[in-house]
């Protein structure tokens, strides 16, 4: 993909506060908590922070994809200066900025305002890729934590339902435009430097279209209602954002579709907590169970639940493992941590008051007095 101008202009690694050598986990890391502290439901009516928002997705999108983050940096090292024409000491003869293609001629050729995806009429002609899309799922915690698939309904740019993405009137087809044969470029030599530019015919496109589609005008593109099929893996968090190749808003003149990035939100349970891949879950004894010990029944996510021994003497508080009943994913199973909250009744009943009075009794030394020695 060609260079955006924002990429001359924006410090993603700053908006994101990594550095340039973060690892793409730290800047996932890093965007996730921004995402959270500035999302447009946690500041309803807070121009800011919704600015703010749109450019650490703008700054993700670009670093949290490999291809994009690589030609990013290539852009930022080769700095505006070389950009417009900083080139060779000595002089520039014999270069050939060819704008129809990918690499330093397409890039120089943007900085020169010449270039297939530049400033001025010509920024729209040949295949353009399809713009990013965002969207928000809420999920049960337990739906987050065993994976679903599940159906986002959105309005957005589609294909072109009566003309398939021609652009052309249904029953014809687009022509080879006869000026560049199909190219979507002419050349255009200029002493020292020869240009390529996007056909003025076609308008970069390759074809021509005589009788354009009455439904999208000849864009291939309409906006209307769509469904699309997400699987969301298990063990997804809240907040993160998965990405769905080429199920953005379509391309135009042949180019791919854009992505979608589906932010998730994770309700709360009423029972369970989450700790990386373990749960967490607090279970209430009595008294006499911690005292003497005594065999629990403990939830699990799933319905079932599970028999934990907890030994004589174990104190509130105190947290049990209870081995891959977590949050299973492909990488790795979690165990359920649990809680032992210890229960002082607060009435009491004739018989259930003489035997804490005896078991008082029986107590010889106090804890206080173990403090005071």
């Amino acid at each position: 993909m060609a260079a955006q101008r924002e990429w001359y202009e924006k410090d993603y690694y700053k908006v994101l506060g990594v550095a340039d050598d973060a690892t793409p986990k730290d800047i996932t890391k890093a965007y996730r908590k921004l995402a959270r502290e500035n999302h447009p439901d946690t500041h309803p009516g807070n121009a800011a922070a919704e600015e703010h928002f749109k450019e650490v997705s703008a700054a993700y999108d670009v670093l949290g994809d490999e291809e994009k983050r690589k030609e990013y940096d290539e852009v930022r090292k080769l700095g505006a200066f070389s950009a417009y024409g900083g080139g060779q000491p000595g002089g520039t003869q014999g270069f050939n900025f060819n704008v129809g293609a990918d690499g330093l001629g397409d890039l120089l050729g943007q900085m020169f305002g010449r270039g297939r995806r530049g400033a001025g009429p010509s920024a729209a002609a040949g295949p353009q890729r399809g713009a990013d899309l965002e969207a928000t799922l809420t999920l049960d915690f337990a739906d987050a934590a065993r994976g679903i698939t599940t159906t986002l309904y959105l309005t957005s740019d589609a294909q072109c339902s009566a003309c398939g993405g021609s652009g052309a009137k249904p029953g014809t087809q687009p022509k080879i435009c006869s000026r560049c044969g199909g190219r979507g470029i002419i050349d255009d030599n200029q002493g020292f430097f020869s240009f390529s530019s996007p056909c003025p015919v076609c308008a970069g496109r390759g074809v021509v279209i005589e009788e354009p589609c009455p439904t999208c005008r000849g864009t291939g593109v309409e906006r209307r209602p769509r469904e699309v099929q997400v699987r969301i893996p298990a063990g997804v968090a809240d907040g993160q954002r998965i990405r769905l190749k080429g199920r953005g808003s379509p391309g135009r003149s042949g180019g791919p579709a854009g992505d979608l990035y589906v932010e998730c939100h994770v309700t709360p349970h009423r029972l369970f907590g989450r700790d990386g891949n373990n749960l967490t879950v607090r279970v209430p004894v009595t008294f006499a169970e911690a005292a003497l010990g005594s065999d629990i029944d403990v939830p699990t996510l799933d319905g079932q639940r599970v028999t934990l021994r907890i030994k004589p003497g174990t104190p509130s508080g105190s947290r049990h493992r209870v081995k891959g009943k977590g949050i299973s994913t492909p990488k790795a199973t979690g165990d359920l941590i649990v809680t032992v909250d210890v229960q002082v009744p607060t009435l009491l009943d004739d018989a259930q008051r003489a035997a804490v009075e005896a078991l008082a009794a029986a107590t010889t030394v106090s804890p206080r007095a173990r403090l005071e020695g």
